[in-house]
């Protein structure tokens, strides 16, 4: 997901995400100086108002203590912020992914084209009042195409991006590589940010600590945290989706019980929220709330430390897979609601294709490759988030692997916590956590890309990215991002697809559906993404 070159330690933390694609913060500063007390209290929003001036509050189960920086963060909670914060010079469609003009004027008409220039929204101003600048855009794609600095943006840029140039005060042009239709949805990955705000030094730390300042139709009025994170209608926002709330309060409730009790019953003080628990569904469509899911990328995976034996050997992860009852836990902890990995890509993504090596449950030929491999007694500590879908699905790993001769101790914690110990290069054996790359897009290229590629900071994670095997992955996935013609890339994708299945260094275990709770009494508009987190640019008032 970024080059090679070391980044700052408090950048390099921010990078992963989950939250429910994973958010990996570690120690963030304890507080911004403008809220350096925290909230008097997370309902200081709640009922603020009545009929078009109350408060939208809306409660998000995973973390809100990891980047709010647009180019870094994989936030489930930062992330869906952004996109009320923020624009891109297109920005796409929660649901179909398909781009329209956000600070730019229009979408290019040729994508086949090898240049792309763009003019400016007239008028578009920063929430500082300041107006934006084509400046401002050459800074934000600097960060993300320097070779200096580490972005999780560059992974979905670097590879097909050559240039930004500015061809006038309120002008740019793109420069590709090569014919890239693909890339204008990814545009939304490059949020624009304002060069005099964090071009400062210091300032992109404060970006990694909470601090917003966008163009979008939601200005950021307060940061907590450890609870909540307040907006409000930006009055001079001029563009395609404009504010319809006229404040909103989003609290970050991980765990499951509070969360469903914030929505739910007589004294419900939110009016939506995602994330929801899948025994809680019948209770809340029984309350008179909307229950909707999204099914896509989301997925339970496994990430193996490939320099801490036997880990190294691809029989020994192999086995690990073939032992975990997926069935049982399908039936157990997501009550139906998920289906057996096949692939890398979850069935409804375009270029899906049962993978050649596909992992059902087979304790008998668990144990015979762990035989093959000369392993016995072995002793596993799974390191897991805890991500209450994710917690309720470690039983069934630990059971599954115990009864293949596994002795299997479980070490649920704090997303934040564990891949701050992943950041310092701690050794572990195996890590189970959710991820979701649909927070990024749909195409299968990003999808690939976002957890293999060299420098990725998930292939040092596994400590596998210098492995000849991956070296020739790495090569074989260059060289389907390059192929012009549409059904060969297809082809290449999944064949490449095919050797990430059968080395199983990140793969997943289960794809499964997100929930999302809402006032349909309340709201409108509303549209449950198998993503995490909530959009709700087109969303109003009942």
């Amino acid at each position: 997901m970024r080059d090679a070159t070391p980044a700052p330690a408090l950048h390099r933390r921010s990078f992963l995400k989950y939250s429910g694609a994973l958010g990996a913060a570690a120690t963030i500063a304890s507080t911004l100086s403008a809220c350096s007390s925290g909230p008097e209290s997370t309902n200081e929003a709640d009922g603020g108002g009545e009929g078009a001036e109350r408060t939208l509050t809306a409660v998000i189960g995973y973390g809100n203590d990891q980047s709010w920086d647009p180019l870094m963060t994989a936030s489930a909670f930062a992330m869906a912020g952004n996109h009320h914060v923020y624009e891109g010079l297109l920005d796409t469609d929660p649901i179909s992914r398909e781009p329209y003009a956000a600070l730019a004027t229009e979408v290019p008409a040729d994508l086949r084209a090898t240049t792309w220039r763009f003019t400016l929204r007239p008028g578009a101003a920063w929430h500082d009042g300041k107006p934006v600048t084509a400046d401002d855009v050459v800074f934000t794609y600097g960060r993300v195409l320097d070779p200096d600095t580490t972005t999780l943006a560059k992974n979905f840029f670097a590879s097909w991006l050559k240039e930004v140039r500015k061809t006038g005060d309120t002008s740019v042009e793109l420069v590709l590589k090569f014919p890239f239709p693909d890339g204008a949805q990814r545009l939304t990955l490059a949020k624009i940010m304002p060069k005099h705000v964090f071009g400062k030094a210091g300032a992109l730390d404060e970006a990694t600590t909470g601090k917003a300042v966008g163009s979008g139709p939601y200005r950021q009025t307060a940061h907590h945290p450890k609870s909540n994170t307040t907006f409000e209608a930006f009055a001079d926002y001029n563009g395609p989706r404009k504010a319809a709330f006229k404040k909103m309060n989003w609290l970050t409730i991980v765990d499951a019980a509070p969360r469903v009790a914030k929505i739910s019953g007589s004294s419900a003080g939110a009016q939506i929220s995602d994330n929801i628990p899948y025994a809680n569904i019948s209770q809340l469509e029984k309350g008179g709330l909307e229950v909707a899911g999204g099914a896509g990328m989301n997925h339970l995976f496994l990430l193996f430390n490939t320099a801490h034996k036997p880990f190294d050997d691809v029989r020994v992860r192999q086995a690990l897979h073939y032992a975990i009852d997926t069935g049982k836990m399908i039936r157990a902890a997501l009550r139906g609601h998920g289906k057996a990995a096949s692939s890398y890509l979850d069935e409804g993504n375009p270029t899906y294709r049962k993978a050649s090596t596909v992992y059902g449950h087979d304790p008998a030929k668990a144990r015979e490759l762990l035989k093959e491999a000369g392993v016995s007694g072995l002793k596993v500590t799974l390191m897991a988030v805890n991500v209450s879908w994710i917690a309720d699905c470690l039983p069934t790993i630990k059971a599954s692997w115990d009864a293949v001769g596994v002795e299997t101790t479980l070490e649920p914690q704090e997303t934040a916590a564990l891949f701050t110990k992943l950041d310092q290069k701690k050794d572990f054996q195996v890590v189970a956590a959710a991820s979701n790359p649909n927070q990024f897009g749909l195409d299968a290229d990003l999808i690939m890309h976002y957890n293999y590629g060299p420098g990725n900071t998930w292939m040092r994670y596994a400590r596998w990215e210098d492995d000849s095997v991956a070296k020739d992955l790495f090569r074989r996935m260059d060289r389907a991002t390059r192929e012009p013609d549409p059904a060969k890339k297809k082809t290449m994708t999944q064949d490449y697809i095919d050797v990430v299945a059968e080395n199983a260094v990140i793969y997943p275990v289960v794809h499964n559906e997100l929930i999302t709770a809402w006032d349909a009494g309340e709201l409108t508009g509303i549209r449950a993404q198998p993503y995490p987190g909530i959009n709700v640019l087109q969303a109003k008032w009942a």
